[in-house]
């Protein structure tokens, strides 16, 4: 069997095939546009405090509209809420560029309509993971969860290259107009696809009682708690991107900052690239375990590192390790939740890999301060070790979940 990442999905499956390619395209635009603002902004504003802001403006409609959107995704028609969903995303780029046309672009613009778009996103993510559920048979879900990764990574080391260059060559409106057009792509893909099945019907409920439901069901799921308990552990504890403008002053300055958030993207590539063998795998909750401590493991060795090139190899490796546990995760849920609940579990997650960074940012941030960097980083892997162990401990069918096709 090989290695490599296996492509047959997207020949063998029409539907799907345009789903990821156009999404692909889209999320590429969009990992530009998440550079171009905060560059935008610090170039207005030379203020690393209003950057923080716009970061916070982003999130606070997110957590609300992922819960909401999830509860939409499960009684409504997924391509017809994608389709609107990114009808006004694009019409957001294309505020954006105008707003940045002018000679003196407006603040309150950038956080308005960037925080609108952030909204939009957590009524889009929900639909999509759903209607990606419904499109693929379940034994390619191994496939699907390797397609994925190999998308956001790309996307993620692609996109802020390329939006760099385009920035410094022809200015940040070309930049948002670059986002813009990639809509034309995923919107004409998600036209394309024909014969999705409506949901489920839902009892004639509030939204707040589907709400519920969907909690209900994921706490009654423990390999479906292990996941969510395992990776916000991990980035609690284990992600310390807070302080890499600081570990980039020891190492070189600026020019090394872009590196340090490059290399882990870079080690996802790679797992993404060679995945086929997750095929094999059959325990996924000890997987996504061992692939958590790795994690941190791989964090502690950053930490202690003092040459660049070792530091940046570690890091990679911790991007590597979060990419394995990253295509389990995907498997467990798509295997373990019912289609009629995929939006509102899609949801939760969101709340879950959104919340967990940002946490994570304040945990170092208060470490380093009080014991400085070095011991922030490493503490974070020891804690990441032990803490993902000990849900182990108190989720057991979490950590022996097999999933057999």
């Amino acid at each position: 069997m090989s290695w490599f990442i296996n492509l047959s999905l997207l020949h063998r499956n029409q539907r799907y095939r345009y789903l990821y390619i156009g999404q692909f395209v889209s999320f590429f635009g969009t990992m530009m546009t998440s550079v171009t603002l905060p560059y935008q902004i610090y170039h207005m504003t030379r203020s690393t405090l209003m950057v923080g802001l716009l970061s916070f403006a982003q999130l606070v409609p997110l957590i609300f509209t992922a819960l909401l959107g999830g509860v939409l995704a499960d009684r409504h028609h997924r391509r017809t809420l994608l389709l609107i969903a990114e009808c006004f995303m694009a019409i957001g780029c294309l505020l954006l560029a105008l707003n940045a046309s002018v000679t003196t672009p407006s603040i309150w613009v950038i956080f308005l309509v960037s925080a609108s778009m952030s909204a939009l996103n957590g009524l889009h993510r929900p639909a999509l993971d759903s209607m990606t559920q419904q499109l693929v048979e379940k034994k390619d879900f191994y496939l699907v969860s390797a397609l994925a990764t190999f998308k956001f990574s790309m996307s993620m080391i692609a996109g802020p290259a390329i939006a760099g260059l385009i920035i410094s060559h022809f200015g940040i409106v070309i930049t948002f107009l670059v986002d813009f057009s990639t809509f034309f792509v995923s919107l004409g893909a998600l036209l394309l696809i024909t014969a999705i099945p409506k949901p489920h019907r839902v009892r004639d409920e509030s939204t707040w009682a589907s709400l519920m439901q969907g909690f209900y069901y994921a706490k009654s799921k423990q390999a479906l708690l292990g996941t969510y308990f395992v990776d916000f552990i991990a980035m609690i504890f284990g992600m310390p991107m807070a302080l890499f403008p600081a570990i980039a002053d020891k190492h070189g300055g600026v020019k090394v900052l872009g590196m340090l958030y490059a290399a882990p993207a870079v080690g996802a590539l790679i797992i993404s690239l060679f995945s086929a063998w997750t095929q094999r795998v059959i325990y996924h909750g000890l997987a996504v375990a061992v692939a958590a401590m790795l994690w941190g493991v791989a964090i502690i060795f950053f930490g202690l590192s003092t040459n660049l090139w070792v530091a940046l190899f570690f890091l990679a490796l911790a991007g590597a390790f979060d990419a394995v546990s990253s295509i389990f995760r995907q498997v467990i849920w798509n295997d373990t939740v019912l289609n009629e609940y995929r939006g509102r579990l899609s949801g939760i997650e969101m709340l879950s890999y959104l919340s967990g960074p940002k946490l994570g940012d304040t945990e170092a941030g208060m470490v380093a301060a009080a014991f400085g960097v070095t011991a922030s980083v490493v503490s974070g892997g020891v804690l990441c070790v032990i803490g993902v162990a000990i849900c182990c401990y108190f989720l057991p069918k979490f950590m022996y979940y097999k999933v057999i096709y």
